[in-house]
């Protein structure tokens, strides 16, 4: 038995009870601030107002799973039922899913929540609080699979190869630009209305963010898959791609995050692009270091070798002068 299921037998209390308190403080606000923004938010089509009524169902049937789980979790009597169990596990599952698309929702301009038309945001409450919210069901379902079926997701990763971690990062970060660059481009220059249209240098920007997205997303899924499948991918590939994701996300962070570009407002599009590049960064930076400790070492090999062919060479020296002093006696 795991550490943290020992924990829960001896207290009855999931080692995952910190978690889903802080889960359910975001839900609540999230659901707060979606019952808010919906009541005092147009809608600017039915399907824009169905999705607008999603958000706040879903908040708050999270809310209610999550204090429900809370409660249990208090009682030695009905914490047996929930701590551990395959019903927290199903829950994990469903509460992950369900906040998935609350986030993809919120965090759409075209519903008008949480990021106004420019893809600004325009409350924080519900667009931190929102994935605050995954994020605490990402981690939960983690510290599940750990404790229940002794699957360490993190540790696994790491002893797979080395950079996955980062990698999947960027791959995560890339498909939010490509999702929401698409996302500005079909409302802002997609468009036939002139007031609507937002110039042809922020339509351009937008359509680089795309392209971008999508070549990283490419790139980083090609490396992540050899990364799974066979547990390393080519060192000069891998280096290789690094600089380029780097070099083209330095170019994007310029034109994106720019005044006139679309990633402008702080928003997904901002908050993305800065942590792609960012990964890139940690990519290369990692790379580099394992070149120049493949270095050092084929050095120090190399210093071995010749001392030992040195050490060699002087024993054969003395060997060749015992035996002419043999022979001279």
């Amino acid at each position: 038995m795991s550490e943290e299921g020992m924990i829960a037998t001896h207290t009855g209390r999931s080692p995952r009870f910190t978690h889903w308190v802080a889960f359910l403080i975001c839900s609540v606000i999230t659901l707060g601030a979606a019952v808010e923004a919906k009541n005092h938010t147009d809608a600017i089509t039915a399907k824009s107002n169905s999705y607008q009524n999603w958000s706040v169902i879903s908040s708050g049937i999270t809310f209610g799973l999550v204090f429900l789980i809370v409660v249990m979790h208090l009682f030695q009597c009905t914490s047996f039922l929930i701590v551990g169990t395959k019903i927290e596990g199903l829950l994990c599952i469903l509460l992950v899913a369900f906040w998935a698309a609350t986030v993809s929702i919120i965090s759409d301009s075209k519903h008008g929540l949480a990021v106004d038309v420019s893809g600004a945001v325009s409350n924080g409450n519900l667009y931190y609080f929102s994935w605050a919210g995954f994020i605490c069901s990402v981690t939960i379902t983690v510290s599940y699979l750990r404790s229940a079926f002794h699957v360490d997701v993190a540790g696994e990763i790491r002893s797979r190869s080395a950079r996955l971690t980062t990698w999947s990062a960027l791959l995560a970060c890339s498909l939010v630009v490509m999702g929401s660059s698409a996302n500005i481009f079909d409302n802002d220059c997609n468009v036939s209305d002139d007031e609507v249209f937002r110039g042809n240098t922020y339509c351009n920007r937008t359509k680089w963010g795309l392209a971008l997205g999508l070549v990283a997303t490419v790139l980083s899924l090609l490396v992540v898959g050899m990364k799974i499948a066979t547990a390393k991918a080519p060192f000069l590939l891998e280096a290789g791609l690094s600089i380029v994701l780097l070099i083209m996300y330095a170019f994007g962070v310029a034109y994106i995050t720019s005044q006139q570009g679309p990633g402008a407002p702080l928003g997904n599009l901002y908050y993305f692009t800065w942590g792609a590049f960012l990964a890139c960064f940690f990519l290369c930076a990692s790379c580099a270091e394992d070149y120049n400790a493949a270095k050092a070492m084929a050095r120090s090999s190399s210093a071995n070798l010749e001392s030992t062919n040195e050490m060699s060479m002087r024993n054969e020296h003395d060997d060749i002068h015992v035996e002419d002093m043999d022979g001279t006696l």
